[in-house]
């Protein structure tokens, strides 16, 4: 009897002891995958700020350049007027006109200059509104660039057209319709659709080669924004590239994949850019 009793001891003892281990194990596993989630998640923000800083970098760049140029037109002005200071002495020049058209030169610079910032500036807004947009599945097929004060926005193939066609498939009507929104929203951008290939030739008898199909593919492109999401068919044009345009090797599958893609090229209008440069002054020799 006594036997049995500490039989039915022990084996409660056991019990007690298993459920304590697999609660232990429970909350072990629980924080595991908490510690996980948020490690995936700061991975993900790591890489959208490294993207953030790569895009302030090359804007950073350009406006190093521009201000180098800037100088060098300065340098240039000055070294007019040390000339003709040196002239007036010989009584060839006269000093009132050439500060005019210096300060005329100086003020032509400073607009360029403010219609450069405005552009730049809007720029950014525009990428950051439409990466913003976009949803982490998104953003694996479309990639979002500011280059020279134009913005790249690139789609890859299989994520818009049904395999081995220039139809629009349903999985890009929703991040189609993000960008239409964008476009819409900045009216005074230009907008640009330019279809790319990889280098394997096209087997349609309908299709003649990857200029064909890259034209085709722009113009589908263009079609939806126009008559799916309504932006103004006058801001839109439709190009082609063929395979002439690789950003990867063809030699390899990840490459070509790279190459398949579909660019929309939103640029500012250069109406107000070609009005200050028919406002230029004169460069008098």
């Amino acid at each position: 009897m006594i036997m049995k009793k500490i039989l039915l001891f022990l084996t409660a003892g056991l019990l007690l002891a298993s459920c304590a281990s697999k609660k232990k194990f429970v909350e072990l596993q629980t924080n595991y995958n908490r510690l996980s989630t948020e490690y995936q998640t700061a991975k993900e923000q790591l890489a959208a700020n490294r993207a953030t800083i790569k895009s302030l970098e090359e804007r950073l760049a350009e406006c190093r350049s521009g201000s180098e140029k800037m100088q060098a037109a300065y340098a240039k002005l000055q070294g007019s007027l040390d000339k003709s200071l040196q002239q007036n002495t010989e009584g060839n020049v006269n000093i009132s006109k050439l500060v005019d058209e210096i300060n005329a030169s100086n003020k032509f610079i400073k607009q360029l200059v403010e219609a450069k910032d405005r552009s730049d500036s809007l720029n950014m807004v525009l990428t950051n509104n439409l990466t913003r947009s976009l949803s982490k599945e998104e953003l694996k097929d479309v990639d979002v660039q500011v280059l020279k004060g134009v913005v790249y926005i690139s789609l890859s193939d299989n994520m818009l057209y049904k395999s081995g066609s220039y139809q629009i498939n349903e999985r890009a009507g929703e991040t189609l319709g993000k960008i239409a929104k964008i476009i819409t929203d900045y009216k005074d951008y230009d907008v640009l659709i330019e279809g790319n290939t990889d280098n394997v030739p096209i087997k349609q008898t309908n299709i003649r080669n990857n200029w064909d199909l890259a034209a085709l593919r722009a113009s589908s492109v263009v079609q939806e924004l126009q008559n799916r999401y309504g932006v103004d068919p006058k801001r839109l044009t439709a190009g082609s590239r063929g395979e002439y345009n690789p950003i990867a090797s063809n030699d390899t599958g990840e490459g070509r994949q790279r190459n398949r893609r579909t660019q929309i090229i939103i640029t500012p209008k250069l109406d107000e850019f070609m009005e200050l440069i028919g406002q230029a002054p004169d460069d008098e020799e």
